[in-house]
């Protein structure tokens, strides 16, 4: 009951929170936002004991470059507990390698609707502990291109990272991440979304494929926008000893439109 008291809808129309919600379905909108992304997962291990809990801090800021072209800042950071993801190594608790990508994008949509982002991604290595980093710097590019049509947003973001620096007793980095998405937005601010976060390893030949299905809504919380929601995840495909069957996917995203 108490909670009541302070969460409201942002509009008795609904017009302006469905308009932050497709706003946010867009990876390179014009929107300052900083979602709070928590994950839990298990079947780590060779015992298929082990679990982690992972929160990603992921403030988006964009900036106007020109009249034609924003540059928008979409950052990765990840904290994380983990137990048992290596036999004997017991449990860690930290700050994961940060992801920082850039894209370069038009303010306006193509003549066909069409709405893209470009740009470099780096990798930095900035774990607080050696289970829950890399140890490597790594650079590449990354792109993003969607369209959005009658409350459907659809499109697919990718990056790949090499590295070229960093601890050389640590394994090189050649990893390419692709991620279709598929979201519906309503009237009232709510969101129906379906994406695939495909990590390929190249250098040991292995496929992460976790499959996402979420529900959020846009609300405000006295005086502060957010989006609220959760869903499950699905493991198709992961290597030996890493994240297997079902996880969970919280998210809660605070918004600042201009």
């Amino acid at each position: 009951m108490l909670t009541l008291l302070f969460v409201f809808p942002f509009s008795a129309q609904g017009q302006d929170s469905a308009e932050l919600a497709q706003q946010l379905s867009n990876p390179v909108a014009s929107l300052i936002s900083v979602p709070l992304q928590t994950n839990f997962d298990d079947g780590f291990g060779s015992n298929d004991e082990g679990y982690r809990y992972n929160v990603n801090v992921q403030p988006v800021i964009p900036f106007s470059l020109n009249d034609e072209y924003n540059l928008i800042s979409r950052t990765i950071m990840p904290l994380t507990y983990q137990h048992n993801i290596v036999a004997g190594a017991g449990s860690q608790t930290g700050l994961g390698d940060v992801v920082q990508s850039l894209f370069f994008s038009p303010k306006a949509p193509t003549a066909s609707g069409w709405i893209w982002g470009a740009g470099p991604v780096f990798l930095l290595p900035t774990g607080t502990e050696k289970l829950l980093s890399g140890e490597k710097w790594g650079v590449g590019p990354t792109a993003v291109m969607l369209k959005q049509n009658q409350g459907w947003t659809y499109g697919a973001l990718a990056n790949h990272i090499e590295s070229f620096a960093g601890d050389s007793n640590r394994a090189d980095i050649s990893l390419t991440f692709v991620q279709p998405f598929l979201v519906y937005n309503t009237p009232d601010g709510t969101s129906y979304a379906l994406n695939f976060e495909s990590s390929y390893d190249w250098e040991a030949s292995e496929l992460s494929l976790p499959v996402n299905l979420m529900v959020n809504k846009v609300l405000k919380v006295r005086n502060q926008l957010v989006q609220v929601g959760g869903g499950v995840r699905y493991w198709v495909d992961s290597p030996e000893g890493a994240a297997d069957g079902w996880g969970l996917r919280f998210n809660l995203v605070f918004l600042f439109p201009k």
